[in-house]
């Protein structure tokens, strides 16, 4: 049995990871890659592989990183099954289409740009109708059913706590009269997540694969990250400011509303009553069409939440309700959000602020000192998100530029992510140890934290896997490296180049901007103007070898 790994090497989106065993060749995930243009550009390049040789697909959850490249998988001849849980199925069918409309819009939008210099259109990945096509080679499957895909082949999907219809995939080979076990976490789920059940803890492997995203980080305890959320709010409020949360559509925004609503039984005191009552008479609105569908979909799927919001909605307390709650559908209403003065909450996508409504919302908010940006979710470097929370004084919407004045925060505790004390309980959990672990899903400095933690621990050999590595999985042997593809180049040097040029653009009026700033500052100290002028006489050598090479 062999893995290569294809995605989600060293960093956190593009999961997908190609399995040749008993004669077959199978994915398991094909996410889109998420981040910069540079990383962005990785989803136009060809797979690895050939899509029509692939027998067949397992999915672990329907978020994008992981599913967004099965429509181009699709549309390059790939047609036998993707195994999912239902949920998955569910949301997928949402979120593809979702996916693909996106890019068809920025696709359209970047046309208009390059026609205009009389440079040719470009093609979106693919379309919201080849998003909807795809859908029929989806295979639902149940928790805690062993499925035969061949008689040398079974799996078993668990449910990772990670969102609605997240699973762990515990996978059976039997090749040369001996059977191997491999079980690819997918996303763990934090523990302290609302609506949802914890990770299944699983029993037994002989590999593991993990994922790592907060595998250095330990998560604020559910009553901290409430009392916080709430006292960020409330003040905003009582400040006669908005609070807008870029939230992923599905999960977080379900597990907020959820939050919301459960504020009510925390405590008792008085100045927690007025902060709740502050809370309770604001509007709450999902500005997210997704998020709206994917809500439909949580309501339609009860049964796999936890055993105690199982019961208030017996009781005949929907979670998912309450009053002051408004969900925007058309694109008229999200704009009239923006027009309307009184303090509010807007939940809206994307939860890394790169694509959808949430983009216009910030612009509208970011300036104003009123204003909170609250951040619930994990933020890929080389997003917009990403740039906010580590403290930009100006971000680029739209081609404006735009101060950032409002006030930050981040809650990190709900992440739908396992921290580090999470994935570690659920290695101790295995009762026979896997002999080897590879740890996927992570930026390298969390992954080297975590890999040492596992070491110390339980000695068991820990492998962070570059991209395009494959591994022999044999029991009579270490595990070694046989193979490595090289990273292809991005489809041209040359829009790399004149994507860096762009980039280059920015930051020379940015410096312009502030080097003025600088000068006309009588208190600059001689030594400062000095420091200066030389940095800018380096910068002039270095453009005059650029055009003289």
């Amino acid at each position: 049995m062999k893995i290569t790994f294809l995605g989600a090497t060293k960093t956190v989106t593009g999961s997908n990871y190609l399995v040749e065993a008993a004669g077959k060749k199978f994915l398991v995930d094909c996410g889109m890659w998420q981040g910069n243009k540079e990383i962005e550009e990785k989803n136009y390049e060809e797979f690895e592989f050939n899509p029509k040789e692939i027998d067949f697909m397992l999915l672990t959850h329907a978020h994008i990183d992981h599913s967004g490249r099965i429509p181009k998988l699709y549309n390059e001849g790939f047609r036998n099954k993707v195994y999912a849980h239902k949920a998955t199925c569910d949301l997928c069918a949402l979120m593809l289409p979702d996916s693909g409309h996106i890019q068809e819009m920025e696709t359209g939008w970047k046309n208009r740009k390059r026609l205009r210099k009389g440079e040719e259109e470009l093609k979106p990945m693919y379309t919201a109708e080849d998003a909807a096509r795809c859908l029929e080679i989806f295979e639902p499957v149940q928790y805690d059913e062993i499925i035969e895909i061949t008689p040398e082949i079974h799996v078993r999907f668990n449910d990772a706590g990670h969102m609605l219809g997240s699973s762990i995939i515990e996978l059976w080979v039997k090749e040369d009269g001996r059977e191997v076990k491999t079980v690819f976490s997918g996303d763990l789920g934090n523990n302290d997540i609302p609506l949802l059940s914890e990770p299944t803890m699983i029993e037994d492997a002989d590999y593991l694969v993990i994922e790592s995203t907060y595998g250095s980080r330990l998560h604020l305890r559910n009553d901290e990250k409430a009392e916080m959320f709430l006292n960020i709010v409330s003040e905003t409020l009582d400040n006669g400011g908005t609070v807008v949360i870029p939230s992923f559509a599905v999960g977080r925004t379900q597990e907020i509303l959820y939050e919301i609503n459960k504020l009510k039984d925390e405590k008792n005191d008085e100045e927690f009553r007025r902060k709740y009552k502050t809370l309770m008479k604001a509007d709450v609105y999902v500005d997210s069409p997704l998020a709206i569908s994917a809500t439909e979909v949580f309501r339609e799927n009860t049964n796999l939440f936890d055993e105690e919001v199982r019961k208030e909605i017996l009781r005949g307390d929907n979670p998912l309700e309450f009053p002051g709650l408004h969900f925007t559908r058309t694109a008229e209403e999200s704009k009239a959000l923006n027009d309307d003065p009184r303090p509010s909450i807007i939940i809206s996508a994307s939860g890394m602020c790169d694509v959808g409504r949430i983009k216009h919302h910030l612009k509208h908010n970011l300036w104003n000192p009123k204003s909170t940006i609250l951040f619930v979710g994990y933020q890929a470097p080389g997003t917009l998100g990403y740039n906010i929370v580590n403290g930009a004084k100006t971000v680029k919407i739209f081609g404006e530029e735009i101060a950032v004045n409002a006030r930050i925060e981040y809650i990190e505790g709900y992440s739908g992510h396992a921290d580090q004390e999470g994935l570690m309980n659920f290695i101790y959990s295995f009762i026979k140890k896997p002999k080897h672990i590879f740890m996927v899903h992570g930026e390298p400095e969390s992954q080297e934290v975590f890999k040492q933690k596992i070491l110390d621990e339980t000695a068991i050999p820990v492998t962070i896997p570059n991209f395009g590595e494959t591994y022999d999985l044999d029991l009579n042997k270490e595990v070694e490296m046989t193979a490595k593809i090289e990273r292809k180049a991005n489809k041209s040097m040359r829009l790399e180049i004149l994507d860096r040029l762009e980039k280059l653009q920015s930051e020379m009026k940015d410096m312009d901007m502030y080097v003025r700033k600088d000068v006309d500052d009588e208190n600059l100290r001689d030594v400062d103007m000095f420091r200066i002028n030389e940095k800018i006489k380096d910068l002039e050598k270095q453009i005059l070898n650029v055009i003289e090479g």
